[in-house]
């Protein structure tokens, strides 16, 4: 007899490849984003721009979630959880990492800012009562000897200069954990992810707006570089838009430990660009700080599953 469908091989073969087209999609357009922040940076202060960028991101959101008729009202017992897990995953995370581009090369800040799942899974140690395995240990050692590496031993002889930069994007990767480990707290998230990133993007564009508006004077965007316009179209586009919309689609499709492993490929990314876009040294250092680092994500991030 004819066959009526393709086979469950070739079905399951297509949403792999879906799913790892996905995942590629997602760690280009974030890796790229951070020279892509460093060229807009060159223009705009750093508060300017995350208001413009959270700005875009709570209009293209919320406009997505009401062209989908998603609901966009926010049940009340998750208000609260909403606007904290926001000032630390989006506010915090995207302050540290624009003031810490400001003070350090981008390669290293974007390789420092995804320790970001060593500090998580510290951090749910004591908010989730989490229990590490040694092979999680092995990981947070791995994630903390690429930083010694990178940061290298003249780090512990330097000046508030030299350490400003490493310890706005340190505190960027802890913020975010910090707020990643908040919304498992919360669990069982009523609203749709879309809506309630949106809404995040809208509560922190605010006090974005209010300090750029009264701390900054941006030039006015007819003097900005090429590069500048380059680089914010990018942002606003790839970053905000784009990988937040497949971001959500992948998360949707997979299992967290499954979806997040596209943050790996964001640093190797980021790292590359920068030495291609913005003429940053490519040392043997770097190349061990980012091995390790990611080996200390990956060990985090990948579990074995128990036997039956």
């Amino acid at each position: 007899m004819p066959t009526r469908a393709p086979s469950s091989a070739s079905t399951l073969s297509r949403r792999d490849l879906t799913t790892l087209l996905l995942i590629a999609a997602i760690g280009l357009f974030w890796g790229g984003n951070w020279p892509a922040v460093r060229f807009s940076l060159m223009d705009i202060p750093p508060f300017s721009l995350r208001a413009i960028g959270f700005s875009a991101g709570a209009l293209m959101l919320l406009g997505w979630a009401w062209l989908k008729r998603w609901p966009l009202v926010i049940v009340p017992g998750e208000r609260l959880w909403l606007v904290v897990s926001g000032l630390f995953t989006i506010l915090g995370f995207n302050l540290g990492t624009a003031f810490g581009q400001l003070h350090m090369p981008t390669s290293q800040a974007a390789i420092v800012a995804f320790t970001m799942p060593c500090w998580a899974l510290l951090l749910a140690i004591g908010l989730l009562g989490e229990r590490v395995t040694r092979r999680q240990w092995l990981g947070l050692g791995l994630g903390q000897a690429g930083l010694l590496v990178l940061l290298g031993p003249a780090a512990w002889q330097a000046g508030f200069e030299d350490l400003a930069g490493p310890a706005f994007v340190l505190a960027a990767a802890l913020s975010w954990a910090l707020g990643t480990v908040l919304i498992k707290r919360r669990g069982g998230w009523q609203g749709h992810p879309v809506v309630i990133t949106g809404w995040q993007f809208a509560l922190c564009a605010l006090p974005m707006i209010v300090l750029a508006a009264l701390l900054e004077s941006p030039s006015t965007p007819a003097n900005w570089q090429t590069s500048t316009w380059l680089g914010l179209g990018y942002h606003l586009v790839f970053a905000i838009c784009l990988a937040q919309m497949l971001w959500f689609r992948n998360v949707n499709r997979l299992t967290i430990g499954q979806s997040t492993i596209s943050t790996l490929i964001i640093p190797v990314v980021g790292v590359s660009s920068a030495v291609v876009l913005l003429d940053e040294p490519l040392t043997v250092r770097l190349l061990l700080a980012l091995a390790l680092i990611l080996s200390a994500v990956a060990i985090v991030m990948t579990q074995r599953k128990p036997p039956p």
